[in-house]
């Protein structure tokens, strides 16, 4: 699964999502995409169960690329702990995605191939997306 290798602090607060994306929002190396349409946190898990349902679908043919990474690390504490004692101990990583950010790109396919591939890795996720095709971004 995706984490960094190093950083530069264990911890992190946790952020605030609101807003749109105003990087990521622009279909760069493929012909369809998938923009996430809520903000959340996606696990670095649920990106892999994503990847993994869209290349067998497409039986290995075609070229995906991740357009997110997981840098965030989320902490928690263990079950019945009292309040206090300090930060949790660190749990999974998280990718922070806002409203119009692609989070998928597919080349190499026909549109049918990848529109489903695209449906099949957006079951896998904790957000409502939309596939969109390079045409559709830019204009």
């Amino acid at each position: 699964m995706l984490m960094p290798k190093r950083v530069k602090r264990r911890k992190q607060f946790r952020g605030s999502m609101a807003g749109k994306a105003m990087r990521g929002n622009t279909i760069s190396q493929g012909e369809f995409g998938l923009v996430a349409t809520e903000p959340a946190w996606i696990r670095s898990n649920q990106i892999e169960a994503a990847r993994i349902a869209m290349t067998r679908y497409m039986k290995r043919g075609g070229k995906v690329w991740i357009k997110i990474f997981p840098d965030k690390p989320v902490t928690t504490k263990p079950a019945e702990t009292r309040m206090g004692s300090g930060k949790g101990s660190l749990e999974y990583w998280v990718a922070v995605v806002k409203p119009g950010r692609v989070l998928f790109e597919v080349a190499g396919v026909p549109e049918e191939v990848a529109r489903e591939a695209l449906r099949l890795a957006m079951h896998k996720l904790p957000v409502k997306c939309k596939i969109v095709s390079k045409a559709d971004l830019e204009g």
